[in-house]
């Protein structure tokens, strides 16, 4: 067989150790797919490991050691040493992607990253080669297990967020300090990698708005079942007129939606475009030999000598006013004519109610609804007008809905 094409890992966490275990465990079959044995050239961590040694002793270099800065320094001085790198560090690649792009470009080598979205579910390759070639309308999906698994236990066990939080620590789920995943920023670093493949475009994490789970309420979950929805925390990057919008928030989808179904800690991603009408692919969004797989797979594709091309990017507009539909949740004080003045001041701005869902008495009343897409600007001012309003008993509550179901 040929020379093993040796392999610089840094960081041996847990997604690195598991590289470490498949790389042994499955050199056989790995050696098969490559063409090629792969071997360990050396590994950095906090408390071993020379970066410059291991970078001249090295082939190819693996990146699973996390953060920005540091992270940033190596990957870079790879590139530009002529080393392909993979890595799973999706808010380097959010923050970075034009500098590390352009490293990787003016040396020649590849740097893939398939683990970095989505962990062992192959979007980055389905995007990028398998499609290469498709304009794609729109990509959304689920891709932060974290939350899915969140809400998909609130709306099941009717828990609070704070009781299914811990749970979800306890069963590995979340992290000690799951800030990044509740509040959307996670998912907002893996939209923008996937809107700047999807649509050719310099997308950059501050170009991502995004929201979080941690204001979901029980009985948000409990109305919306009477609704016939379900909700999910969703990223969304859209061809609209004028140019693109990347998003991130919670959201509730109908039974016939594509990822209505997708419960736990599990991410699916949704693919749009003329030639291929609607393409799902699901799996498991975490875990360490998951996203070793996504990893140990990007290894292979490099040393086979697979070249993914990199098709021009431009500059693109990133739009922020779009249209969206809404559950909205008002607590009011239970006397008549409160349903009628809310539709008229919904009605006065353009805006028409599909579905409501009206509960309790006294200071137990509430008004549950849905409306149909409208500018988002003009639904956030009609909210603050109702929340003037002397009949609110709290402010109003409200989660975008995607009124769309299967294509």
């Amino acid at each position: 067989m040929s020379e093993p094409v040796r392999i610089g890992l840094l960081g041996r966490g847990t997604v690195g150790g598991a590289v470490c275990d498949l790389l042994e465990d499955r050199a056989d079959a790995i050696r098969e797919a490559a063409g090629r044995p792969m071997e360990l050239a050396g590994v950095l961590t906090t408390s071993q490991g020379d970066f410059d040694s291991i970078l001249a002793d090295s082939d190819l270099i693996v990146e699973l050691m996390g953060g920005t800065d540091d992270a940033r320094r190596y990957v870079l001085a790879a590139l530009e040493a002529g080393k392909p790198v993979v890595t799973a560090n999706k808010q380097l690649l959010a923050q970075h992607g034009d500098e590390l792009f352009a490293a990787a470009e003016a040396s020649g080598v590849e740097i893939r990253f398939e683990a970095a979205v989505a962990g062992v579910v192959p979007i980055i390759r389905t995007v990028t080669e398998a499609f290469g070639s498709v304009p794609f309308t729109r990509v959304f999906g689920i891709v932060n297990g974290t939350t899915n698994f969140i809400l998909s236990e609130m709306a099941e066990t009717g828990a609070s967020y704070d009781d299914v939080l811990a749970r979800a620590q306890e069963l590995g789920y979340a992290e000690a300090d799951p800030t990044e995943d509740v509040n959307g920023a996670d998912a907002a670093a893996k939209m923008a990698i996937l809107a700047r493949l999807a649509f050719h475009a310099p997308v950059t994490l501050d170009q991502v708005s995004f929201e979080g789970i941690e204001s979901v309420q029980p009985d948000d979950l409990s109305y919306a079942k009477e609704l016939g929805l379900s909700l999910k925390l969703l990223g969304v990057a859209e061809k609209l007129e004028g140019g693109i919008a990347v998003r991130v928030f919670p959201c509730f989808l109908y039974p016939g939606h594509p990822l209505a179904p997708i419960g736990g800690p599990f991410n699916a991603v949704t693919l749009e475009g003329p030639e291929i009408t609607e393409v799902t692919l699901s799996g498991p969004g975490a875990g360490g030999p998951q996203t070793a797989a996504a990893v140990i797979g990007d290894l292979i594709s490099i040393v086979a000598g697979n070249r993914v091309p990199r098709r021009p990017e431009g500059p693109i507009e990133i739009l922020s006013d779009v249209e969206s539909s809404f559950y909205l949740h008002l607590e009011v004080a239970d006397r008549p004519g409160v349903l009628a003045e809310v539709a008229k001041s919904l009605s006065d701005a353009g805006i028409s109610v599909k579905s409501v869902v009206q509960k309790g008495i006294g200071d137990d009343a509430r008004l549950v609804m849905v409306v149909h897409r409208c500018p988002e600007k003009e639904f956030m001012g009609v909210v603050d007008e109702i929340a003037d309003l002397d009949y609110m008993r709290s402010r109003p509550r409200f989660i975008r809905v995607i009124e769309e179901e299967s294509v």
